[in-house]
């Protein structure tokens, strides 16, 4: 009976196991490869049976994975000229980044919020996601942003690399994406606003500490809570800094660049 008993705790902590559908593993790949701009705007794709036999699965799933695609803007269908990628993939949302840092305060506000959100989520999924590899590229960069606050520098660059690294250790290629185009335009307005002056860089290394630590002894709440205060601190320093608004744009690509 008690063997009986600790199987059924055991059982009872068991995850359900989802096992996602071919057509959405195949929409996933190729949004992949247009994040990292192997697929480019206007390039056009193998026809529907090549995708299949490279898959290896039936002509239904890629096409119902072409669908999902075009629903969402991605791809588009031409007469005589096949599927092709649209430019309203990542470049879309580069733009859209750009007029949004352009905002007054009260919808900037609005704009950290949502950064806010992505950067929690990413840290929560790297604690789960992360490869060794990948937690001591973030360490590393850890290190960085710490010898540049030793040299009584505030680290900007340091900083953003720090949590580009953590996108990328959170595996979801989207969500890289969403935070290599928001982040550094949100981190770099700082230089306006003076949030890195009253030893702000000293605090936001502590917090980033807090957040790498969590992330190597795999704890996605402690990851998320760590970061989620990082955030808040971030934003309450922006706001007693009452600066003049930002208008940085060219020094977020140089920033995603380190991916």
């Amino acid at each position: 009976m008690a063997s009986s008993a600790r199987l059924a705790r055991a059982l009872a902590r068991c995850t359900p196991i989802r096992v996602s559908k071919p057509g959405h593993v195949i929409a996933a790949r190729i949004q992949e490869l247009i994040v990292s701009e192997v697929l480019r705007p206007g390039d056009r794709l193998p026809p529907e049976r090549a995708l299949a036999e490279r898959f290896g699965v039936g002509r239904g799933h890629v096409r119902e994975a072409l669908k999902r695609l075009e629903f969402y803007g991605i791809l588009q269908t031409r007469p005589q000229s096949g599927t092709v990628v649209t430019s309203s993939g990542a470049r879309a949302l580069e733009s859209l980044i750009a007029n949004a840092l352009a905002l007054d305060t009260r919808d900037f506000d609005s704009l950290q919020e949502t950064r806010s959100v992505l950067e929690v989520h990413a840290a929560t999924r790297a604690a789960r996601e992360a490869t060794a590899a990948e937690i001591a590229a973030l360490g590393h960069a850890l290190d960085e942003f710490r010898a540049k606050v030793a040299r009584g520098e505030a680290g900007l660059d340091e900083d953003l690399r720090f949590h580009l690294t953590v996108a990328t250790a959170a595996h979801s290629p989207v969500l890289r994406s969403l935070i290599r185009l928001l982040t550094p335009g949100v981190i770099t307005s700082s230089l306006a606003d003076d949030a890195c002056g009253g030893g702000r860089h000293h605090r936001a290394l502590e917090e980033h500490a807090a957040v790498f630590a969590a992330i190597r002894r795999r704890d996605p709440a402690a990851a998320g809570a760590a970061m989620l205060l990082h955030m808040r601190n971030s934003k309450k320093q922006r706001g007693a800094g009452g600066g003049s608004r930002a208008r940085i744009s060219d020094r977020r690509q140089a920033g995603s660049s380190t991916l």
